[in-house]
């Protein structure tokens, strides 16, 4: 009888743990996939925010969207002959006038605004031929205004560019600089099977050629040309909400719809059912930078 209790007992337990063992792997599971999706969305929302329809947005297609994304931004602090002088990161008085992302290099964009009285104000697009850091005193001295007198014997250093090709005489002290990489963005499916949301570094000017794509998040369900299912969709619009064909001219662009599709990579028996976690979600973004 005793033997027969601990039987049952045993087995009640045993039952419990197992039930137990799948509830967490399935919410571990679930987890995932909902992480996948939030990072998916965040990873795009903040470029696509920033992007500038005029002059970074290159692919608009319905698993890829393809773009320059800013990386840094500053002011022009000084310029010699096609050297340009930027002034510190931070200033010892707490003002910022230099802000990077990651540090520029020769794949990246330079866009310069320019404040013309017949052309008006536009952005003048150089490509980097090289980014350095210098002395403050000799890249962004007192005497152009935009550092204090004091931090001239200050530590550290300051930036300087070289252009590939000189400013205009539009360009003067003082004016706006953004910098601005072009990338790509896209699902595609990796060598273990699963679809993965990916980048690829692109060439700075003239046809797309990417390198080698870099995963991100996911995984997310396959690739399909129904929206309704596809891992990772990208929905294009104009200012009056109508719907866009991939391969539109970006600058009718005004929103972009995307909606990610995450699945776990395993399979789970719930109440004696296969169940695969998944979740989805759709964010829209307008484009701020709608002008040139």
């Amino acid at each position: 009888m005793v033997l027969g209790i601990l039987a049952v007992v045993g087995s009640a337990i045993g039952l419990t743990l197992l039930r137990q063992q799948r509830f967490y792997r399935g919410t571990e599971e679930l987890v995932g996939a909902r992480e996948g999706v939030r990072d998916a969305i965040e990873i795009l929302s903040t470029d696509i925010r920033g992007m500038s329809i005029a002059d970074t947005a290159r692919l608009l297609a319905d698993s890829a969207v393809e773009m320059f994304a800013s990386v840094g931004s500053s002011v022009v602090c000084q310029i010699v002959a096609s050297e340009i002088g930027l002034p510190a990161g931070t200033s010892p008085r707490g003002n910022t006038l230099t802000a990077l992302l990651t540090q520029p290099d020769t794949g990246d964009l330079a866009l310069f605004l320019r404040d013309s009285a017949d052309a008006g104000s536009l952005w003048e697009r150089h490509r980097i031929a090289s980014f350095s850091a210098r002395s403050k005193a000799t890249t962004c001295p007192p005497s152009t205004g935009l550092a204090p007198a004091d931090d001239v014997d200050a530590t550290g250093t300051a930036f300087v560019i070289a252009l590939s090709t000189s400013l205009s005489d539009h360009v003067h002290r003082g004016a706006p600089v953004r910098f601005v990489r072009r990338g790509r963005y896209s699902l595609y499916r990796s060598s273990d099977g699963n679809w993965y949301l990916g980048y690829r570094r692109c060439n700075a000017l003239g046809p797309s050629v990417c390198g080698a794509i870099q995963p991100l998040s996911g995984p997310y369900r396959a690739y399909s040309s129904n929206p309704r299912s596809t891992g990772l969709l990208f929905e294009f619009f104009d200012a009056s909400g109508v719907g866009l064909p991939p391969g539109s001219s970006s600058l009718t662009l005004a929103r972009i719809d995307i909606t990610a599709r995450s699945e776990s990579r395993e399979s789970l028996m719930v109440e004696g059912r296969s169940w695969i976690p998944a979740d989805s979600a759709t964010v829209s973004i307008a484009v701020r930078n709608r002008g040139q």
